[in-house]
């Protein structure tokens, strides 16, 4: 049979979406990136995973900062604002929530998805919150660094890291990574990082290690890492000790969303 050209050219373009789905966000596939299973909800400067099918046609990874609206042709917005990009790849993307989105307790925010070949994904609701903390970690193991470079945990429990654990008492205390902390007191620029000053959360936390509250140094941004918010604290006599107490972040009423555990010894 022979196709003339309108004919052939319309056949070639039902094939063609045929064989590309439109992109799909999973029911409950907007969280915190160092929490993706907690099903949290999020906060304005945070770091977030979108979890789904068909979101991009490759994979892509930012290399430089500011972070960018677009990432391998593909957007995402929220509340019709568009969202910095971190990485996208068919089954999740990762964006920084902007500073301008609005918390509230009333509704839920709209997260939209635009694949680089322009279909849209129909828009995922979450709630966001003044702060949406949690903790980055390895298994649970809280990504907390001692003053000399190593993470808090058991002496070479992580295979190509330097650990051991927290001393009580350490002068050069212990930085805790963690995303969602909410606002900070200076201005800052979508997808920038913080290294052009300090810029302190508004609401300090209570950072309790094994129930206790810990002393907080500092709690801002990281200077170096784009949606990251650094917490320094001194560890005080009376923690307990062992090789997997509980570190916990309480800020604005809200407690981190992921248990994590360091190790701590005298």
């Amino acid at each position: 049979m022979r196709l003339y050209a309108p004919a052939f050219i319309l056949f070639a373009a039902i094939a063609a979406s045929a064989q590309t789905p439109p992109p799909v966000v999973s029911a409950g596939g907007v969280a915190n990136t160092a929490s993706p299973s907690a099903g949290q909800g999020i906060a304005p400067g945070a770091l977030v995973s979108i979890f789904g099918t068909n979101l991009a046609s490759n994979m892509a990874a930012s290399s430089t900062v500011p972070l960018s609206t677009t990432l391998s042709g593909v957007g995402v917005t929220v509340n019709n604002i568009a969202a910095p990009m971190q990485f996208v790849s068919g089954g999740q993307i990762n964006i920084q929530v902007p500073w301008e989105v609005t918390p509230s307790n009333s509704s839920s925010a709209q997260v939209v998805v635009t694949r680089d070949d322009g279909v849209v994904a129909a828009p995922a609701s979450v709630t966001v919150s003044a702060s949406a903390p949690a903790i980055y970690n390895i298994g649970g193991q809280a990504i907390a660094i001692n003053a000399d470079g190593s993470l808090a945990a058991p002496a070479a429990s992580i295979p190509g890291f330097s650990t051991h654990p927290a001393k009580i008492g350490d002068p050069g205390g212990l930085t805790i990574l963690a995303t969602g902390m909410g606002a900070v007191d200076q201005p800052i620029a979508d997808g920038a990082n913080s290294s052009d000053m300090t810029r302190n959360t508004l609401t300090q936390p209570t950072v309790l290690i094994g129930g206790v509250a810990a002393q907080v140094t500092y709690s801002g941004l990281s200077p170096q890492f784009v949606g990251i918010n650094q917490i320094n604290v001194m560890i005080p006599a009376g923690t307990p000790t062992g090789n997997a107490v509980s570190l916990q972040i309480q800020v604005n009423g809200t407690v981190n969303s992921n248990p994590v555990s360091i190790a701590v010894s005298q």
